[in-house]
């Protein structure tokens, strides 16, 4: 009767862990991050030691390549990194500690990207219109020319602004404005 009543509480255990790393692989996609990814993320993250592809291939019950392709995302992202173990041949993985730390790679590479790329399209943008604009006989074009290269010279004055809040997020900066939670 007491192992029953164990084997319960494990049980749900378990189905609580489950649900917490359903909802870590459901707001992983707010950082361009599959669902299968981010559960592969919340599986690594609860392991009590570090864990094989084989290891994670059993849990989520995923193909090796599929685990390698997700590993390897989420290393470039900084959110998890290979370990050694002295007696074990396979490469191991575990999850980094430090969530500020994967947060602010993760947020700086994936909105720097961004930037630059929005930072180029206006510019490209403005220079098109500045070509129709030398171009044009037409005072109605040419006004309206005038006044979306204000909205232009407006975006790039955010995106700089923004570059600058990457930048400060990326180095660390941040934490002194707005300290870690201990």
């Amino acid at each position: 009767m007491a192992e029953e009543h164990v084997s319960k509480d494990w049980e749900k255990y378990e189905e609580t862990i489950e649900k917490f790393i359903q909802v870590i692989a459901k707001n992983m996609n707010l950082y361009g991050i599959t669902s299968s990814v981010g559960r592969l993320y919340g599986v690594l993250y609860f392991a009590d030691k570090p864990l094989t592809l084989d290891d994670m291939r059993e849990a989520l019950e995923m193909s090796k390549t599929s685990m390698s392709t997700g590993v390897r995302a989420l290393s470039e992202m900084k959110m998890v990194e290979s370990t050694f173990k002295k007696g074990i041949r396979k490469d191991l993985y575990q999850t980094e500690d430090d969530w500020y730390k994967s947060f602010t790679s993760l947020f700086g590479n994936r909105w720097r990207q961004t930037t630059e790329t929005n930072i180029e399209e206006a510019e490209e943008t403005m220079e098109e219109l500045e070509a129709i604009l030398l171009q044009t006989n037409d005072a109605s074009l040419k006004a309206k020319i005038n006044e979306d290269m204000e909205r232009l010279r407006y975006a790039q004055n955010y995106y700089k602004w923004l570059m600058k809040f990457i930048q400060v997020v990326e180095s660390g900066k941040i934490f002194e404005y707005i300290p870690k939670n201990k």
